[in-house]
């Protein structure tokens, strides 16, 4: 019988990362690893990193530090523990890792995790193991499928990648040498896969992707689907009654996708469509392959397809040669679009990568005070949004218990966090929900009957605009 064993995994960055972790956490487990919450009593410690920000890198190193001190008071206790550092950064530093923290048992990118358990056989002899080749094999088709305990575990809500790699380029952006080239699953891999996260009580389903829109996998009968059909597909999982998908390009929103969003009742009516600036001149610079005018239609074209699409995105300011003209134009989309929300960086410039070589640099002064100013804007745009849903009734699936006594925390239709006294057994449910108050980060509310969330309509940006609030 295989010695248990204990298993940490710290994720960092995107939503990949954790659909990575959770897929290492499965392939361990028949290896005798069991999770733990704490690194402190771990047997075997991953960071599973992210490259896209300076300032993401340099928390690898920094957590190194206290992993460093962790690795020397188990050995006083007479116990080994392993330490790995995996995804992106793992992928771009390799040996850099291990002479920069030679506490580092094995160092692994993102393409190789599926080698995991031999990777581990290699570093218990005293030696660090590094893989940070691309693999020619099915990762995917080499993983162990999570138990339906671990699944229940983790929640109603699931990541499951569809997509890896991407093939832009942008200026700003590792992802193509970190992830490699655009890559799409076979679509029979996909589909068990979420079948049998189904069957485990997964409600929700969120396919994942560095472009996600991107996607062209092959059917059994050797037909490539577009990311439309897959999701039509996935919808007809039993189980499955809510679909998102993230993270899109606005050069890969093709005319099927946005229909999807008119003709598929399970698709939430919520979408992530970074756009990066509201330039065309810094968009030209940082080879986003599309403008403002066709960033405009195509929310133009989703919102005619679905009125109560709400839409949020990503931001960054500072690029090299920003102006404080191109910031306007910035803050100016913010305004026209009216987003749920949006996530707002300051330009960091990253090794190997042409923004990093641009003349025109931003001051770091410049960059802060663009931000601060980008990010008033959004929260202002939020909470007009959030304020539009007080009095409505939506259907929430409900995650967790939350802090008080009697209460449990879910998601909206639009991933806004929503709080109500209800039962436990509404764990993994969804019930309709009337909103009744609005926080600074959540939505409360009292249970409804299911009826009045089909009876109520749902908000749209231009009823916001228009009434002002």
């Amino acid at each position: 019988m295989t010695k248990a064993r204990k298993l940490h995994i710290k994720s960092f960055g995107c939503q990949m990362n954790v659909y990575d972790a959770r897929r290492m956490a499965d392939t361990l487990a028949p290896h005798g690893y069991i999770e733990t919450g704490t690194p402190e009593d771990a047997d075997l410690v991953i960071l599973n990193t992210c490259h896209i920000r300076e300032k993401a890198a340099e928390k690898v190193y920094s957590e190194l530090g206290r992993m460093r001190r962790l690795k020397e008071a188990a050995a006083a206790e007479n116990r080994r523990v392993l330490i790995a550092v995996a995804g992106c950064v793992a992928q771009a530093e390799g040996e850099e890792i291990i002479r920069r923290a030679p506490t580092v048992d094995l160092v692994f990118g993102p393409q190789s995790y599926h080698r995991l358990p031999g990777l581990l056989a290699r570093a218990t002899d005293g030696r660090p193991a590094i893989d940070t080749a691309f693999s020619t094999d099915d990762k995917f088709a080499a993983l162990a499928a999570p138990t339906a305990a671990a699944t229940r575990a983790r929640g109603a809500c699931a990541f499951v990648t569809v997509q890896e790699g991407c093939d832009k380029f942008c200026t700003f952006c590792v992802v193509p040498y970190t992830r490699g080239a655009e890559l799409s699953r076979p679509v029979e891999g996909i589909i068990a896969e979420i079948e049998s996260l189904a069957e485990a009580g997964v409600r929700e389903v969120t396919l994942i992707g560095q472009n996600v829109n991107a996607y062209d996998g092959t059917a059994a009968d050797g037909r490539a689907w577009s990311l439309a059909r897959l999701l039509q597909r996935v919808g007809q999982v039993p189980g499955v009654e809510r679909l998102r998908y993230t993270t899109s390009h606005p050069h890969d929103m093709d005319d099927d996708l946005i229909a999807a969003h008119r003709d598929l009742p399970k698709l939430m009516p919520q979408l992530h469509l970074p756009v990066q600036s509201g330039s065309d001149r810094i968009l030209a610079a940082m080879n986003r392959r599309h403008t403002r005018s066709d960033y405009m239609r195509i929310v133009e074209r989703l919102r005619r397809a679905c009125p109560a699409l709400a839409l949020t995105s990503d931001f960054i300011v500072g690029f090299p040669g920003e102006t404080e003209e191109d910031f306007a134009e910035t803050l100016g989309m913010v305004a026209e679009v009216g987003f749920s929300g949006a996530f707002s960086f300051k330009y960091s410039p990253r090794p190997g990568t042409p923004g990093a070589e641009m003349a025109r640099q931003i001051d770091e002064a410049i960059k802060s005070d663009r931000l601060q100013r980008l990010q008033h804007a959004i929260n202002e745009s939020q909470a007009k949004f959030n304020r539009s849903c007080l009095g409505r009734t939506f259907d929430v699936l409900f995650e967790r218990n939350g802090r008080h006594a009697g209460q449990l925390v879910g998601r909206s239709p639009y991933l806004q966090p929503v709080q109500a006294n209800a039962p436990q057994s509404l764990i993994g449910e969804i019930a309709a929900v009337t909103i009744t108050e609005i926080g600074s980060n959540s939505l409360f509310g009292t249970l409804a009957d299911r009826a009045a969330a089909n009876m109520r309509p749902t908000p749209t940006v231009s009823t916001l605009v228009a009434t002002g609030v």
